[in-house]
């Protein structure tokens, strides 16, 4: 078992005290630790992030519902804005989840990867179902209004919920009265931290390149810069 002094620092500094806290250490408990510890006697955090996620989405949806008179594809791309893998890592960042995180000695030395990221992000997940099944809704939905709901000022500020790719396609078609296509340039890494490099074309005239971790990320980036090349920000 863990050193549990561990968790208790970490219920200090959340504000929640659980009933069960190996819910709490199964929150933070990646597959890759069971693989080196077949006597640890609490599972893995994936069924807990499957609740967590659902509980998060109907929180935020919820909180969007009632303070944002938008349409749907504007509610939509704020929620995704915020239940983001990118959005919940750094939550975890700043709550220094990485120091309570249960991981094969392979994923531990892979601290600034791609899937690190992705792994802090779905403990949020994870620990938000750990807290709804101690505690309840209300426990749940304090953690996301004051760890979640909180980046929702800087996200409208900064206007992080516009999606450029569609943003890039209703200039380009309004503009140019062509629907803009991505092409994969190069892709390089091993399976675990991927990186891709993508332009984006009207027609034959490659407008921009993007990179990311990801084909989606890279088109993002791709359509994000092909906006302020053409001066349609």
């Amino acid at each position: 078992m863990p050193d549990l002094t561990v968790y208790e620092q970490l219920e200090s500094d959340l504000g929640f005290k659980f009933a069960n806290r190996d819910l709490l250490i199964q929150a933070f408990t990646h597959r890759s630790y069971l693989n080196e510890n077949p006597g640890h006697r609490i599972g893995h955090n994936e069924r807990l992030e499957f609740l967590g996620d659902a509980v998060l989405e109907l929180v935020v949806t919820e909180h969007l519902y009632h303070n944002f008179p938008n349409p749907e594809g504007e509610l939509t791309n704020l929620r995704a804005s915020l239940v983001n893998a990118k959005t919940l890592g750094d939550i975890a960042l700043a709550l220094n989840f990485d120091n309570y995180l249960l991981l094969s000695r392979g994923e531990a030395k892979d601290a600034n990867s791609k899937a690190r990221h992705s792994i802090l992000a779905n403990s949020v997940e994870a620990l938000i179902g750990a807290l709804y099944l101690d505690q309840g809704l209300t426990a749940a939905k304090k953690f996301i209004d004051s760890q979640v709901l909180t980046k929702l000022p800087e996200i409208l500020a900064k206007q992080a919920y516009r999606d450029p790719k569609s943003t890039f396609q209703e200039m380009a078609q309004k503009y140019s009265n062509i629907t803009p296509s991505y092409k994969v340039l190069a892709e390089w890494g091993p399976d675990h931290d991927k990186h891709f490099r993508v332009a984006v074309n009207l027609e034959t005239e490659e407008i921009a390149v993007g990179e990311g971790p990801s084909k989606q990320e890279a088109q993002v980036a791709a359509a994000t810069n092909a906006l302020r090349a053409k001066g349609w920000e």
